[in-house]
């Protein structure tokens, strides 16, 4: 009942043991030494992965992390420069 066929039932288990697997996302239930695809059921089974986790969500840019990562570079420059208020 948490997913709509079995085809969407093995993208989404596939999915969800790859990303406990590879990925090193924690499991959301007790792992009982389980191996990823009986935990990623286990998880479906509970209601707690659904079909949600096959829509990728965009990666940031490079060029937007790198220009985040200048503009912080930037800031603490110049909090270095400015002379501290004695008082």
């Amino acid at each position: 009942d948490n997913v709509d066929n079995r085809f969407e039932l093995v993208m989404v288990s596939s999915k969800r043991a790859r990303q406990l697997q590879i990925e090193g996302k924690d499991p959301m239930v007790a792992i009982d030494n389980d191996k990823p695809t009986v935990i990623a059921l286990r998880e479906i089974a509970d209601g707690l992965v659904n079909a949600e986790i096959l829509v990728e969500k965009p990666a940031p840019e490079i060029g937007e992390e790198f220009g985040a990562l200048e503009e912080a570079s930037t800031e603490t420059s110049v909090q270095e420069e400015q002379p501290a208020s004695e008082g």
